[in-house]
């Protein structure tokens, strides 16, 4: 049977150089856990569970889904929208669930009132200031404009108030440093108007690591909890998760013989293999495609392509603490691997490297 396995050692210690981090400050903001995506592939309710029982009481989503799934399945902490949306019934579901709306919009803002005006109820509210992201968001530079008709919304309850970094993660910190300027530009007119966020956040987990002097009052940790970081790891974080499986069978193939798709490749000896049933529909060796088209980022790609011509790629799994050689090309449920001279007997289990986001969430979660 296959499992994601979840390493709640790692997690914890994960937890606890975050928590370090954040002490050294002298205001020690909050840690908002971003769980989206399926809890980064940890499993979204399994994950949160485990989180609240360390310690967190704040949680950030992505879809209207994942927020209403949280509280189906127990999950009372606080819960942050962070899509803004003007639909209707999103809203008016969330608004039934007590989560946390982001408001990026005059629409949505103008739904949101009406809803709650009817309701004759205050809704909790973080605004979404668009920076330079190109995404939800009040546009930075217009935004004293927009603070006209967000005064005039007496059923939201402004409690916080963020944007979103566009390039934390690369380059020296420039454009990181413009869009925070900006961002307290737009505090500062919400201020003036009397509107004053007790939350205020910008850092998702690159810029957490990278520039201390942007945490204010809380901090959005996503990937870092998993020690999958987007920026050399200079603090000792831990990587979280791997797929197990089994050895189904066991052959011997002679020489000369080819193995999977498009006869990529010939084995050049007698070569004893073991056949894993587990294959890139289970998310091993999936990555994200290339989606950047600016043309120095295809430079970066050509540069790297040619790198990676003269280089040797394999790919490898582990059965018994042995590295062993995945043969041809991957199948959607299986794999072909070199077990030649080594103590690998049916049902062993075996060991994948995979980034738990591409793991199909019908796999069961491990937590252990």
């Amino acid at each position: 049977m296959k499992a994601l396995v979840v390493e709640t050692k790692k997690l914890k210690h994960n937890l606890k150089i975050i928590k370090e981090i954040i002490n050294k400050d002298e205001k020690k903001a909050k840690i908002i856990a971003v769980i989206k995506g399926n809890g980064y592939g940890l499993d979204l309710v399994e994950y949160a569970k485990f989180l609240v029982d360390n310690g967190i009481d704040f949680f950030a989503v992505a879809t209207v889904e994942e927020a209403i799934k949280l509280r189906k399945n127990g999950i009372k902490q606080d819960i942050l929208m962070m899509s803004s949306t003007a639909i209707r019934s999103d809203v008016e579901n969330l608004i039934e669930n007590d989560i946390i709306l982001t408001i990026g919009s005059k629409e949505a803002g103008n739904l949101v009132e009406e809803i709650a005006q009817n309701m004759n109820k205050k809704i909790r509210a973080h605004l979404k200031i668009d920076t330079g992201f190109g995404r939800y968001g009040f546009i930075y530079n217009k935004f004293e404009e927009d603070v006209e008709y967000i005064k005039n919304w007496k059923h939201i309850k402004i409690e916080g108030a963020f944007t979103h970094l566009s390039i934390a993660f690369f380059g020296d910190g420039k454009e990181s440093k413009d869009q925070f300027d900006r961002f307290m530009k737009c505090i500062e007119i919400l201020k003036k108007n009397d509107i004053r966020p007790e939350i205020l956040h910008i850092c998702n987990s690159s810029a957490f690591l990278r520039f201390p002097e942007m945490h204010l009052d809380a901090v959005r940790i996503g990937s870092a909890l998993l020690g999958r970081l987007s920026i050399s790891n200079t603090w000792g974080f831990q990587k979280v998760g791997y797929l197990t499986s089994n050895v189904a069978e066991i052959k011997i193939i002679p020489s000369g013989y080819n193995i999977g798709y498009s006869n990529s490749y010939t084995t050049k000896r007698e070569t004893k293999i073991a056949i894993v049933p587990c294959g890139y529909a289970d998310g091993f060796n999936v990555k994200v495609d290339r989606d950047m088209f600016r043309t120095i980022d295809k430079l970066r790609y050509i540069v790297r392509d040619v790198k990676d011509f003269f280089k040797t790629k394999e790919i490898y799994v582990k059965i018994n603490d042995q590295k062993c050689k995945v043969l041809g090309r991957l199948g959607m449920y299986h794999i072909s691997v070199d077990i030649t001279g080594k103590d690998v007997k049916l049902n062993d289990e075996v060991h994948l490297d995979v980034s738990p986001m591409f793991v199909d969430s019908e796999i069961i979660r491990d937590y252990n």
